[in-house]
């Protein structure tokens, strides 16, 4: 009751009204973990102990962040002259400022349900892009939520709630010196300056069930924690060895037998790579699939019939199937796919600057006479793959080249796959007709929400209900179209052809980095000039460059991290998957995890259901981890990976 006297007593002080909007905060956020717990309980690791440390622990965070909500509200408060806060008007200035933090506040739990239903966790960098792109995300959304009726129930609930609470907006008539109140303002600001400088998001991870994990974060907490961590600094964040160490162990594990080094240098991994046999000048059509599990191929498993023709593919490919993306988003992928380089910790380096003229397939190639395009349906500012590509050795085309002819469907992301592929067409016909080689980098779009792809093309899916299943199979027709109409062409006994995903349609699960989030297929196909095969050995995206140019018999110096899976001996073998902060490097049939507390932890993990068992700690395995990602953060840092 004590408790109750002095919390009305509060209500009625000169913050009292930011005094309830950070209590009605709280409970939103308390509210909302526990829709999320209720989602996830299949997934969640259900017991007393977890959950109490989830609710408490987010508790903590909702406070931190409850208090840079009310920040602006404490500022006016504290700076408002008393004459000006006792008229009756005035009020109605609280009320609005109340009803529009209501409308926030709704918003922002139905926004936190339908990402954790998406991607299985908290905002993260894929919240902030969809900030930042709002052309192309306000699209997505209109058409696959709906989100008019989610609107009007959002002002519903808020108008509702305000209703309820506006009575507790008191104006005290007593005079609040300044003074007095900047002591308590002060105190304030120091406090949020103190979690801003001092505090981090690591804290929540208490268990090894990154669902229990994920609910014990605050989602608007976890937003600004994404914002202003673009990169992450390594050395401060993780568990590092000797630089010297680290370049060695790398340069002792990157050297191959078709490889020289150019020097002994520290820091230069600068690599004579010479094939055994003559050059073979061949084109490269290499298609990133936007979200390709490997599950959803009927080789894997699969019984939905999504992937006929890339299954048809596979007796007649080099097919790649115990493959692993580097990380969870497109712009990853584009960096394994053109850099081959190990993730670093934040950002991809395809959204951070200085990432103009480095040793990329595309400026590899350029310089040995090849056009090297990137061909994208949407508009290509979009993730900063533009800029990226065009400072790095390739010509982009993308929405704004595309004429209004070519141009028969478009998601919300762009023109269509089908679209895409007719325009690549177009661009392998005009290098040809130049008699110029070509390496043509083409990204789809289709396979991605809100699903939504032209009708009369597949009969398996209806395009009305916009299910991924439905995506994935009209890529799938879309792929083998463009073979198609390849195979009619002169350049395509010449050509080869690359389909592998960027990454998989979900990398949720019980576990930090589930295997299984991670796996997806490749596929290169050139019926004339490279045997059917299944490379069924453990192999990284960042190998998949290495490995195209091992099959054209390339002679270059290399600065690539990936390998050549032609040339490496048995037991070698090894991936990178990662999220923004969890760097994970699997060997054998362990997985080592780096995380940014200075941690760093063996697993065995399940490469059948994702799920992983802690192990003890391996010193050799985890040193060898750390030499590849503490080196990659290194060379992208010193500006070691130019051209």
């Amino acid at each position: 009751m004590k408790l109750k006297r002095t919390y009305a007593k509060l209500l009625h002080s000169r913050y009292g009204s930011a005094l309830l909007l950070l209590s009605i905060f709280i409970v939103f956020s308390t509210i909302t973990r526990l829709v999320l717990t209720c989602i996830s309980l299949p997934r969640v690791e259900y017991n007393v102990i977890n959950i109490v440390a989830a609710f408490g622990i987010g508790l903590f965070y909702d406070v931190v962040a409850g208090l840079f909500f009310v920040a602006l509200l404490m500022l006016y408060l504290w700076l408002c002259p008393h004459k000006l806060f006792i008229q009756k008007w005035h009020k109605y200035v609280l009320y609005v400022y109340c009803i529009v933090s209501m409308v926030i506040l709704v918003f922002n739990s139905s926004g936190e349900v339908i990402f954790w239903q998406e991607y299985g966790n908290r905002y993260d960098f894929i919240a902030v892009d969809y900030l930042i792109y709002t052309y192309e995300v306000i699209n997505n959304i209109i058409e696959s939520y709906p989100v008019y009726w989610i609107l009007a129930g959002v002002f519903v609930v808020a108008s509702g709630l305000f209703y309820f609470v506006k009575k507790y907006l008191y104006l005290p008539t007593k005079d609040t010196r300044f003074v007095k109140r900047s002591v308590v303002f002060i105190v304030y600001a120091a406090l949020c300056f103190t979690n801003y400088k001092l505090l981090t998001n690591s804290f929540r991870f208490f268990s090894n069930n990154a669902y229990s994990n994920e609910l014990a974060a605050n989602g608007l907490y976890e937003f600004g924690t994404a914002y202003f961590a673009n990169s992450i600094d390594y050395a401060k964040k993780y568990v590092t060895i000797n630089d010297t160490t680290a370049f060695n162990l790398l340069k002792n594990n990157l050297f191959t037998k078709e490889a020289t080094y150019t020097t002994n240098q520290l820091y230069n991994l600068s690599r004579v790579i010479k094939a055994d046999t003559a050059t073979k000048p061949y084109n490269v059509v290499l298609i990133s699939v936007e979200s390709l599990s490997a599950s959803f191929m009927q080789y894997f498993g699969s019984n939905k019939n999504m992937t006929p023709f890339m299954d048809s593919l596979i007796p007649n490919s080099m097919f790649c199937s115990n493959l692993y993306a580097t990380g969870t988003r497109t712009v990853r992928g584009l960096e394994a796919l053109s850099l081959a380089i190990p993730p670093t910790p934040g950002q991809s380096i395809v959204r951070r600057p200085n990432n103009e003229n480095m040793f990329t397939i595309g400026n590899l190639l350029s310089s040995k006479g090849y056009d090297c395009r990137y061909i994208y349906g949407g508009n290509s500012f979009f993730d900063n793959m533009g800029p990226y590509f065009s400072s790095n050795g390739y010509k982009v085309v993308d929405s704004r080249d595309f004429t209004a002819a070519e141009t028969t469907f478009t998601t919300a992301w762009g023109a269509c796959d089908e679209d895409i592929f007719n325009k690549a067409i177009k661009e392998c016909d005009a290098s040809y007709s130049n008699q110029k080689l070509f390496y043509n980098h083409v990204m789809t779009v289709s396979n991605h929400r809100p699903f939504t792809f032209p009708k009369g093309k597949i009969t398996s899916y209806n395009p009305d209900n916009h299910t991924r299943e439905g995506a994935v199979a009209y890529t799938d027709w879309a792929i083998g179209n463009f073979i198609h109409q390849a195979q009619s062409k002169p350049w395509f006994v010449n050509t080869i052809f690359v389909i592998v995903a960027d990454h998989c349609a979900s990398a949720a699960g019980k576990v930090a980095l589930p295997v299984t989030g991670y796996h997806i297929p490749a596929l290169i196909y050139a019926p004339n000039l490279v045997p059917p095969s299944i490379m069924n050995r453990l192999m990284s995206q960042i190998d998949i460059i290495p490995t195209l140019l091992g099959i054209m018999n390339i002679n270059y110096t290399s600065k690539f991290m990936g390998y050549n899976m032609l040339q490496l001996e048995p037991g070698r073998e090894r991936a990178f998957i990662s999220t923004y902060t969890k760097m994970g490097y699997i060997k054998h049939d362990t997985l080592v995890i780096l995380e940014p507390k200075k941690t760093a932890e063996t697993y065995k993990p399940n490469f059948t259901t994702g799920t992983a068992t802690l192990l003890q700690p391996d010193s050799g395995l985890i040193k060898e981890a750390i030499s590849w990602y503490q080196m990659a953060n290194y060379f992208y840092k010193k500006k070691l990976y130019g051209k």
